[in-house]
């Protein structure tokens, strides 16, 4: 049985390469751990093109859902995300919570923080930075973030607990997070439940949904929602990997299945919300984007 420090070492080495890895094949395989299906279509991933702040060169295609187009960002709000990658809904987060406010992505691979910086940098966003540390244990004070959000990360931890705990640690009073996940209803194989490849790719590590859904609630957040649900079909070239024809068979027919949601929650206390801040005139002005030369 490995243990937690282990499976972070799986993903972290695995993560390393994926940094260098085309989106292409990150996008066929499972969050770009397995070997790329030659189904030509996404497997976990929501397309992200029409979102405004998204910048292409910052999109890895290992996410799972588009968690900030439900977060409910405002201008001048601070920001975290979890499990950073190479930037891209912290420069989606950035679009809308303007210049005014702060987004801090937090990643433990140093090759995903070097590759965010240098995204942040040649787009000129200097209230942006990158972290490099465990989501399990932040690099952030108490009471920091007006919200949090992160994109298919907290399976691949090995302590949900911990994270969701952490989470609460962060966001200030009245805060609240959006996240998008995968869980299961039902038990895996075991094949995948214990490989580490799987792991790796998002599957394996996931958590039953009643679970991941009481452990929030029991980190003592409230108003806990679903805002998005879609099935996650695992292509049987790669399941072939683990399973046998018969077993193949038998898991697409049966009862299991492999969600990504998108998962909403409040951390109790504040004050009442705060109205929403208008963009200045600069900020509304498409010319004066960091790459144009007109400012």
């Amino acid at each position: 049985m490995k243990t937690e420090q282990d499976l972070k070492d799986v993903v972290k080495n695995r993560y390393a390469k994926i940094a260098e890895q085309d989106k292409a094949v990150n996008a066929s395989s499972c969050c770009g751990a397995t070997t790329p299906s030659n189904k030509v279509y996404n497997i976990m991933m929501d397309d992200y093109s029409e979102t405004e702040g998204y910048v292409e060169d910052a999109d890895l295609g290992l996410g799972c859902g588009l968690p900030t187009q439900f977060a409910k960002i405002q201008a001048g709000d601070t920001v975290i995300d979890l499990g950073s990658g190479a930037g891209n809904d912290c420069f989606v987060a950035r679009h809308e919570t303007g210049t005014t406010g702060k987004v801090i992505g937090i990643d433990f691979t140093p090759e995903m923080i070097r590759k965010a910086r240098i995204n942040a940098e040649k787009l000129g966003y200097n209230n942006v930075e990158f972290r490099e540390g465990d989501i399990d244990n932040m690099p952030v004070s108490d009471n920091v973030a007006d919200v949090i959000v992160s994109n298919c990360v907290l399976n691949l931890v090995p302590n949900k607990a911990k994270v969701i705990n952490e989470i609460f640690r962060v966001l200030k009073p009245g805060g609240h997070f959006s996240i998008s996940d995968i869980v299961l209803v039902g038990d895996l194989p075991d094949a995948l439940r214990q490989d580490a490849e799987m792991y790796a790719g998002c599957v394996a590590g996931a958590i039953q949904k009643k679970d991941y859904l009481n452990q929030i609630e029991k980190a003592g957040f409230e108003n806990v929602s679903l805002q998005k649900e879609k099935t996650i079909s695992i292509p049987e070239d790669i399941l072939s990997k683990y399973l046998t024809a018969s077993e193949i068979k038998d898991f697409v027919a049966g009862e299991t299945g492999i969600f990504s949601i998108t998962v909403y929650a409040e951390k109790p206390g504040g004050s009442q919300e705060k109205p929403k801040q208008e963009k200045s005139e600069a900020e509304s002005d498409s010319c004066c984007e960091p790459q144009s030369k007109c400012c």
